[in-house]
């Protein structure tokens, strides 16, 4: 990251449409190989769509939840999504746990966001602490999988991030030029930068290309999270409840943070690291030095910490034209999961 604010350069060539219950961004330094990089996105996103969507019953994900408690054989990109989900376990000591899907689905957070009651009257249930990622059985020569019974995989936060890390490297590779792909909080890029980096904004909800004005970096490599509690909030038994949950208690984690967001050479391990700062609440500074990444946390008062050699906040310059619209007709899969 810089810290200064990049030169005018002409306006990476970009498209957006809704997907994995957020929204799509992708832009690209030249402007012939947008449709060659969108089609690379796009299967990335059907794939992980059919592997790990908690809301298609014919997903991979279901068939194994619904397997629990017996051995199974998942497929190639699931494995590479658990795998993924595994990582982010013994990267945050446990505070990200893919195991976390039946307390998640128990606080009303069981159908697409868009579809999730923005004020339930049912209490409640009392939390009961995630079944544990460390009981997961999972061979990844054979690909065969063992979840201990009653559990319930949650892979939405880091098959996001895995999507935008594996787009962001497919579509360069196909395109040879510079690659920035964001799946709202979460952005990868490849390739090389346009100059002066990719122009990015940091807000109240996450990170986003294109910037509208506010605090904003230069992003030349690597990938950037943002996790945050606002985006996906809801009411249920007069409770304000978020979609991150506490694997130690089966609750939302306690607020502490309206975003964190984290700097890292994936997008896999900056999501699992800025999830983690959303659980850890105001423990997360001294957490989040030990892992030497650049970070930026806003306080629920609004107060902003800067850790890792997060540099001072900058101004983003005027507006860049807006995404274009979505398709006639296209789905907007949303896996689930914190982000």
């Amino acid at each position: 990251m810089t810290t200064h604010t990049p030169a005018p350069t002409p306006a990476p060539a970009q498209v957006g449409f809704p997907a994995l219950g957020t929204t799509a961004a992708l832009l690209v330094t030249e402007p012939d190989a947008l449709p060659a990089a969108e089609a690379e996105l796009r299967a990335e996103l059907d794939a992980v769509d059919r592997a790990c969507s908690r809301f298609r019953p014919d997903s991979e994900l279901s068939r194994v939840n619904v397997a629990a408690g017996a051995e199974t054989e998942v497929g190639g990109y699931f494995a590479e999504a658990l795998e993924a989900a595994l990582r982010a376990a013994r990267l945050t000591g446990g505070v990200v746990d893919p195991t976390v899907g039946s307390a998640v689905i128990a606080l009303g957070y069981d159908r697409t966001f868009a579809s999730v009651r923005p004020d339930d009257a049912r209490p409640v249930p009392v939390g009961r602490p995630a079944p544990g990622w460390r009981r997961i059985v999972f061979d990844p020569r054979t690909r065969r999988l063992c979840l201990p019974a009653g559990t319930r995989l949650d892979l939405g936060a880091t098959a996001k991030a895995l999507v935008a890390d594996r787009a962001a490297r497919l579509a360069a590779e196909a395109t040879g030029c510079g690659v920035l792909v964001s799946l709202g909080g979460d952005l990868a890029t490849a390739g090389p930068a346009p100059e002066g980096g990719w122009r990015i904004a940091l807000a109240d909800d996450h990170a986003r290309p294109a910037p509208e004005g506010g605090a904003a970096v230069a992003v030349t490599g690597g990938a950037l999270a943002t996790s945050g509690i606002r985006v996906r909030a809801w009411r249920r038994g007069g409770r304000v409840l978020h979609h991150i949950v506490d694997p130690a208690t089966g609750e939302p984690a306690v607020p502490a943070w309206r975003t964190v967001t984290v700097a890292a050479a994936t997008c896999v391990d900056a999501n699992a690291v800025s999830t983690a700062a959303i659980v850890l609440g105001e423990r997360a500074p001294d957490w989040l030095r030990g892992t030497a990444l650049p970070a930026r946390l806003t306080g629920l008062d609004g107060r902003v910490v800067r850790l890792g050699g997060w540099p001072p906040d900058s101004h983003a310059p005027a507006p860049a034209p807006a995404p274009a619209p979505a398709p006639p007709g296209s789905r907007s899969p949303d896996l689930g999961g914190p982000r």
